[in-house]
C-alpha cells in the first residue's frame, strides 16, 4: 500500500485529502506545515507527497526543494496541490522540483492520474 504524506495548514484539506485516499486504499501520513512536512519526508520515507504552497513558516515551495533535493528524500515524488493557478507557480513550483503540479480544488481523476504517474515512474 503506497504511503502519501499530505502537506497542508488547512484542517479540512487535511481531512479531505485523508478521506479520499484512505477510501482508495492509500496510507496517509499529514503535516501542518512545510517545516514538518520535510522532517516526516525525512523520517517516513513516503512513496508521494502531496504539498499545498501556501502555509505559514516555509511555504510549499521551500519545502519541496529540500525534500527534492535532499540526500534522503530525492527519490521522493513531490506533487504540488494548491490555491495558486497562476503559470509562473506551476513554473516555479517544477523548478523546485515538483513532478506535477494541480489545482484546487481538486480534480480527484486529475489527482489519480498524477500519482499513478509518479508512483509508476
Amino acid at each position: 500500500m503506497p504511503k502519501v504524506l499530505v502537506v497542508d495548514d488547512s484542517p479540512s484539506e487535511l481531512i479531505k485529502f485523508r478521506e479520499l485516499l484512505e477510501s482508495l486504499g492509500y496510507e496517509v501520513i499529514a503535516a501542518e506545515n512545510g517545516r514538518d512536512g520535510v522532517a516526516m519526508a525525512n523520517t517516513e520515507q513516503p512513496d508521494v507527497v502531496l504539498m499545498d504552497i501556501v502555509m505559514p513558516g516555509m511555504n510549499g515551495f521551500q519545502a519541496t526543494r529540500l525534500i527534492c533535493r535532499g540526500e534522503k528524500t530525492s527519490h521522493i515524488p513531490v506533487i504540488i496541490v494548491s490555491g495558486k493557478d497562476q503559470e509562473t507557480d506551476k513554473v516555479w513550483g517544477r523548478r523546485q522540483g515538483a513532478q506535477a503540479y494541480l489545482t484546487k480544488p481538486v480534480d480527484k481523476a486529475k489527482l489519480f492520474a498524477a500519482m499513478r504517474s509518479v508512483l509508476s515512474a
